[in-house]
């Protein structure tokens, strides 16, 4: 099995190694066949070697893998003129049209968390939606006319939100069975609404999924105060990218925040977080974001390829995870004092100990 593997900026040098090492050990330890990595140059690395963030090599590259793993990016500080371009993990996400992005929110035990009974999931619309940047088929949605205006179109299809919405309701099958809508049709009756009318009737076709809806401002509160009172969410884009990040900060931190940004063929492990250049190549960054990143990527190619030992192999890295975490194994991000390198090696050992 072939796998991409991207390194990125920052702490993407000690992260995605990290994770590599933690999913080697797993696939191993179920007696699964060995994934072979494919290596490919992404962001200041490949401004170096390429004179571009994101190489035309490395998207041919991409369109033979079923899935890859993707270090954070520090794209706002890149030369121009790649400076103000879409972002490399942009760039991917809009090229193999990666429209469903999964993002857990969960706490876990040894982790202080605002919301300790969270455990939900936002399901974000990937490709339309306010975010201007990814929206069009050519260019951006984006625009001046005049140096003194500036404008964005939002983009809506029923098409998109009818897959979205599938997405949301057959992950909702296999967790508790609750969708909720996030949407602002009091003030977006038309784009909104469209959303909110095509994940309803969809849902409809689902028996046992309950479905309710909130209007994002109010989601916003009812995380803070209740997080644990939901399940599944789903949304538009910006609405998700805002809740999600909210979500993994009210679960305990952006740094066990994990993501999945998947199409019908292809997927993606990439965490929520950024590239921290402040601490990068101190061997302190948190891999625990991207190693549950990679679980999910495993989970969503053993459903596609019927193959039960990458599902085990996902299910070992989590209890790894989770269990490191409460025995109080953690990175300084977290309050704790271990390293990236000791923080692995422990997930390591307890994969193996399964």
């Amino acid at each position: 099995m072939r796998l991409g593997l991207l390194v990125g900026d920052g702490i993407g040098h000690e992260i995605v190694p990290a994770t590599r090492r933690v999913v080697d050990t797993a696939v191993a330890a179920v007696g699964h066949e060995p994934i072979d990595w494919v290596l490919l140059p992404i962001g200041f690395d490949a401004i170096d070697s390429h004179g571009t963030p994101i190489p035309d090599e490395t998207l041919t590259a991409l369109e033979g893998l079923a899935g890859w793993v993707l270090g954070p990016h520090d794209s706002a500080a890149y030369p121009e003129p790649f400076r103000g371009d879409l972002t490399p993990g942009g760039v991917i996400r809009k090229r193999f049209d990666l429209f469903a992005n999964i993002r857990p929110a969960r706490a876990h035990a040894g982790v202080r968390s605002t919301v300790p009974d969270m455990d939900l999931v936002i399901v974000r619309e990937n490709t339309e939606g306010f975010y201007a940047d990814r929206n069009m088929h050519t260019g951006s949605g984006e625009f001046m006319p005049t140096p003194d205006v500036a404008m964005a179109v939002a983009v809506f299809t029923r098409r998109a939100c009818e897959r979205i919405a599938h997405t949301a309701c057959r992950l909702a099958t296999q967790r508790r069975g609750r969708v909720t809508v996030v949407h602002k049709t009091n003030v977006l009756p038309l784009t909104t609404g469209l959303f909110l009318d095509a994940v309803t009737d969809v849902a409809a076709g689902y028996p046992g999924i309950r479905v309710d809806a909130e209007h994002v401002d109010a989601m916003a509160a009812h995380l803070v105060r209740r997080g644990g009172d939901f399940d599944v969410v789903v949304t538009e884009n910006m609405f998700g990218d805002i809740l999600s990040d909210l979500a993994g900060e009210l679960s305990g931190s952006l740094g066990t925040a994990p993501s999945l940004n998947a199409s019908e063929t292809q997927a993606m492990a990439q965490a929520a977080h950024g590239a921290a250049p402040d601490i990068a190549g101190r061997n302190r960054a948190n891999p625990t974001a991207l190693m549950l990143s990679a679980a999910m990527l495993l989970d969503w190619l053993s459903d596609r390829r019927g193959e039960v030992g990458l599902t085990r192999a996902a299910d070992r890295i989590r209890r790894a995870v989770a269990d490191t975490l409460a025995a109080g194994v953690a990175t300084a991000d977290l309050g704790g004092l271990a390293s990236t390198a000791e923080f692995t090696e422990t997930v390591g050992a307890r994969i193996l100990r399964r």
